[in-house]
């Protein structure tokens, strides 16, 4: 499911969301695109999830960028530009440019979700030469903002971590980083986090934790849709689910109806229907294999410098070509 808006579209949120609500529940099974995911409440339960001992990606990929920080920055001839697509909380920034130094540096940071971009922001530190901007847009338009903001000559860096590229489907994480490459030069560099295939039973832990609040942060997403778009999704009525899907290597989140009931959202104009058992299919997790990294990045028309690994999680730099 997207998390990115086709070339020229400039809706409002709340628009765009409606337009979306509309649209991914006509289809069949009933979807909803994960980026809606990240209101200020749903990022704050995310930061949480990060947190919990079953979710290890936040944890493998910080220690990466810890160790592997200073050695990543030394790669890149003249960087002047960082550009971090979907931040988070800013932490895994913060570890990495900690090992930058002093040097004069404009970061861009780009997430459709203010909270995020607020709190990324605060934790970037103030001493070190930092120039911030913030993109409240889709990941293209972020993008494509940051580049024309560019220092010419030097080099840019643009950063997709968290494993954010396994929310794309495999045809819709090719456009994406197509897309990504198109808006670089070569002798540009991305940095790409990614998680690995493991254990279903880890797996499941990750994304249907016993704390509960994997299945607060999927819900979360009917509260928005009632506080937005004036729904009157029952929440109670939901269940979270998570399953591994082995033939596509993907975890798939599901918002479940515990009953046959009606639901309308007004914004949207539609009148839905739930059978007993019938899910929103809210968000996907696609896990690879270290080789797959690399032939992913290869179509998209960039050459792998190195990748490094921190149990089952992938840290990998490319180069533009």
């Amino acid at each position: 499911m997207p998390r990115f808006a086709a070339p020229g579209t400039r809706l409002r949120v709340p628009d765009q969301f409606a337009s979306d609500v509309r649209y991914y529940l006509s289809l069949t099974p009933r979807q909803l695109p994960s980026r809606y995911l990240y209101d200020a409440l749903g990022s704050a339960l995310f930061e949480a999830i990060c947190r919990l001992p079953w979710y290890g990606i936040t944890r493998a990929e910080t220690q990466l960028l810890a160790t592997h920080g200073r050695g990543i920055l030394d790669r890149i001839t003249g960087l002047c530009t960082v550009v971090e697509l979907g931040p988070g909380s800013g932490d895994k920034l913060a570890t990495l440019l900690a090992t930058h130094g002093r040097a004069p540096l404009s970061v861009h940071l780009v997430d459709m979700s203010r909270a995020a971009l607020e709190a990324a922001r605060r934790a970037l530190p103030d001493d070190r030469g930092l120039t911030v901007e913030t993109h409240e847009a889709t990941y293209e338009v972020g993008l494509a903002a940051a580049m024309r903001d560019r220092r010419p000559p030097g080099a840019t860096l643009a950063l997709f971590l968290g494993s954010n590229i396994g929310n794309f489907d495999p045809p819709g994480s090719d456009a994406l980083l197509r897309r990504i490459r198109g808006a670089l030069t070569a002798g540009d560099f991305l940095l790409l986090g990614t998680d690995l295939v493991k254990a279903e039973t880890e797996l499941l832990l990750a994304y249907d934790d016993p704390l509960g609040v994997t299945a607060a942060f999927n819900r979360n997403l009917l509260v928005r849709a009632n506080r937005e778009l004036g729904a009157d999704f029952v929440v109670e009525a939901f269940d979270h689910r998570a399953v591994w899907i082995a033939d596509a290597s993907r975890v798939e989140m599901h918002l479940v109806s515990a009953r046959r009931q009606l639901v309308s959202v007004p914004a949207a104009g539609v009148q839905l229907t739930f059978e007993h058992g019938e899910s929103i299919w809210t968000e996907s997790s696609y896990k690879y294999r270290k080789e797959e990294v690399v032939d992913i990045v290869a179509r998209a028309g960039f050459a792998m410098v190195e990748q490094w690994t921190e149990g089952t999680f992938a840290l990998t730099l490319a180069a533009a070509v």
